[in-house]
């Protein structure tokens, strides 16, 4: 990639006067325990969207900015008292933001919400078909931590040899490690100090304002039904067809982040879905599928609905699988050959020895190098922590044997690069699209008899784990080269945060499953990923007779319309650039969550980005400034409010207040039933 992002980040003049402290120093005792405690805020956000839609924004800027945040305050504060022995740094400031989101990573790349929870009973006695003790795995807290190390760890290793050629040859720009690089630098200069504080207060309100609202909110749902979040904005039967304003301000938050896109594209799946597909199909009851089937029955109306959603994520994550394959390939090829026509030779380190780099390269390439990871370390590592992973999985998961796990962790290394490449180019994670590949293939490897459902979603805990925390780490590599934090800072800090999320993920899913009933598609929590990645393993290990009756044919379709909405945005952007139309073209894997979900959700997120839509026409300067802080405030509020809410349902408290919303007909037929009682 030719793209060079220094010009946008010259900002080592400013820190000249200050040194950097060895990497030993960087992590320190403070920024452990910060990072500890944003992490269990974090990790808990992701659990909870995890199991509400599955839908999650990038965290890396609001990592960044918390942990400021927090270090700023605690430091000032023993400075002002004269015990401060340490000066906060920026390199210190970047080991919090590594360890939270490397942490926040695990709770998304653990399954909890998705191919873990697929493997439990419940959700099994949802998804018609495959339901022998075989292919059901009952959660426990312990196995899932004794998997989660096992696999968490192997992929830092797949990835570390690779970083000098990443950053320093290829230039990657890694836009989401780049902003948050240059929000770091900014927050510790004396003018991003200055608006790091007021960025504290908003946040600090949004974050009061949030979690008093859903406090109050929770006073009024005494019942299933009952409460704000089943509220009629656009009439009851609106209300059925799953279109409501819930007052999420978690999803508010959520939609002040994410583009504009997303939202309008959530949006619009969900009115094609439920507005109109899905109207259509329940007329056919009856001629398409018996009427007697219950309502989560996968050969009833329910399996249109995911398997509808699953041919459109399959059709979107193949493509851009392919597309990403193929893109690093040329980029690859283009290298080779640009490498050969210059007249000079690249030093091992990857970085040309006669180039004139400007003083912040110079300075960033010096502290990139200076503190090495060897590759021997790094190979070392994945051979072993493989094996036993090998071992352990396969104890776990009878399912898998030796063989196929091995198979899996020879193509990982491949995929994890592919994947860390393309995040550089596009920063687009398509981790959990592997993921879904490798439930269909190891599915149909191991056969429904021999327990395929089980097997394919723990495949693609292991693909997984290893795809998603390469690209994490190299995106951390990148902050780490711009804020001079050395690599092994970076390679500790994510090995430290990922042990963080191995037990404090499956300790959170605990407390939600004590707390709540997941993956109960009434109820609070769905998890829908779990009814669709146990969709696809159930698809991949018993093929299409799973599918009730014109729904291949629907999928089919459904599959190659994603595909052909990727084609075209791909062909707008790259020959039609005066108007830039391909912003307006959908998101196939948005317009598919709400096929299974409903609206209700998408109206939270568009009620965020028209706050946004309208804050940025009034004053974007302060919009740019101001919105992440509100948005991240709402979005931990709301979701900290959890954590009493489930302690008080735990003991057995229930709200004082059911406050539902009735037809006028119904609301005279209570009224005479509760006069004719009298």
């Amino acid at each position: 990639m030719d793209t060079d992002d220094e010009d946008s980040s010259q900002s080592e003049q400013a820190f000249k006067k200050m040194s950097v402290p060895p990497w030993s120093k960087q992590i320190t005792l403070r920024a452990l325990m910060t990072s500890f405690i944003l992490s269990l805020i974090f990790s808990f956000i992701v659990c909870k969207l995890n199991f509400t839609t599955g839908i999650l924004p990038s965290f890396n800027v609001a990592a960044g900015f918390m942990g400021f945040a927090a270090l700023k305050s605690y430091t000032t504060l023993l400075n002002k008292v004269g015990l401060l022995k340490q000066p906060f740094t920026r390199q210190e400031n970047t080991v919090v933001q590594t360890c939270v989101v490397a942490s926040s990573g695990i709770a998304f790349s653990s399954g909890v919400g998705s191919y873990l929870l697929a493997m439990s009973p419940y959700v099994a006695s949802q998804v018609s078909g495959g339901n022998t003790p075989i292919n059901t795995k009952n959660i426990s807290v312990g196995w899932i931590i004794g998997f989660l190390f096992v696999v968490s760890f192997v992929g830092l290793f797949s990835i570390v040899p690779l970083r000098k050629l990443m950053i320093l040859k290829y230039k990657l720009t890694y836009p989401s490690g780049t902003a948050t690089a240059l929000l770091i630098n900014s927050l510790h200069t004396p003018k991003g100090a200055k608006l790091a504080k007021r960025q504290v207060a908003m946040l600090f309100k949004s974050f009061c304002g949030s979690f008093l609202f859903a406090a109050y909110q929770w006073v009024f749902t005494a019942a299933d039904g009952c409460g704000f979040n089943s509220f009629p904005a656009f009439g009851l039967q609106a209300l059925k067809r799953k279109f409501y304003f819930d007052f999420s301000t978690s999803y508010i938050g959520v939609g002040m982040i994410c583009p504009y896109m997303v939202s309008i594209s959530l949006l619009l799946g969900a009115i094609i879905s439920w507005g109109i597909l899905w109207p259509w199909i329940e007329d056919k009851k009856g001629i398409w599928y018996s009427e007697d089937l219950p309502a989560t029955s996968l050969y009833g109306m329910q399996g249109y609905r995911v398997f509808a959603a699953i041919a459109m994520m399959l059709g979107d994550g193949l493509y851009h699988c392919i597309s990403m394959l193929l893109q690093v390939a040329c980029d690859l090829r283009k290298q080779h050959m640009k490498n050969n026509d210059q007249s000079f030779s690249v030093n091992p380190e990857g970085v040309d020895p006669n180039s004139k780099v400007d003083y912040d390269s110079q300075r960033r390439i010096e502290y990139f190098l200076k503190d090495q990871i060897p590759t021997w370390v790094a190979c070392t590592g994945y051979v072993v922590l493989a094996i036993i992973s090998i071992i352990t999985v396969s104890i776990i998961f009878p399912q898998l044997k030796w063989y196929h796990i091995l198979v899996a962790y020879l193509i990982a290394p491949v995929l994890a690069f592919c994947n860390a490449y393309g995040c550089g180019l596009t920063d687009w994670s398509l981790a959990s699209n592997y993921g879904k590949i490798s439930i269909m293939i190891f599915s149909s490897w191991v056969g429904l008899s021999n327990g395929g459902i089980v097997g394919g979603l723990a495949s693609c805990g292991v693909m997984m784990s290893i795809v998603a925390t390469a690209s994490d780490l190299m995106q951390d590599f990148k902050t780490g080269y711009l804020t001079l934090a050395s690599p092994r800072t970076m390679f500790f800090s994510q090995a430290l945060g990922t042990t963080m999320g191995c037990l404090m993920t499956p300790t959170m899913f605990w407390f939600f499953q004590k707390a709540y009933t997941l993956g109960d598609p009434e109820g609070s929590y769905p998890a829908p990923y779990a009814q669709v990645y146990r969709g696809i393993a159930l698809l991949g290990a018993k093929g299409f007779d799973s599918l009730p009756n014109h729904c291949l044919e629907l999928a089919i379709i459904l599959f190659f319309i994603a595909v052909l909405i990727n084609i075209v945005q791909d062909l707008l952007m790259r020959y039609e650039t005066k108007y830039k139309i391909y912003r307006f073209v959908p998101n196939p894997m948005c317009l598919a969550i709400p096929f299974y979900l409903g609206g209700y959700f998408t109206i939270d997120m568009c009620v965020g980005s028209l706050i946004l839509y309208a804050w940025e026409k009034k004053n974007k300067q302060k919009a740019k400034d101001y919105a992440p802080a509100v948005a991240s405030g709402l979005m931990c509020g709301d979701s900290l409010w959890s954590v009493p809410a489930g302690m008080l349902s735990l003991a057995g408290a229930t709200p004082p207040i059911c406050m539902k919303f009735l037809s006028a007909n119904a609301n005279q037929k209570v009224d005479a039933f509760l006069n004719g009682s009298n």
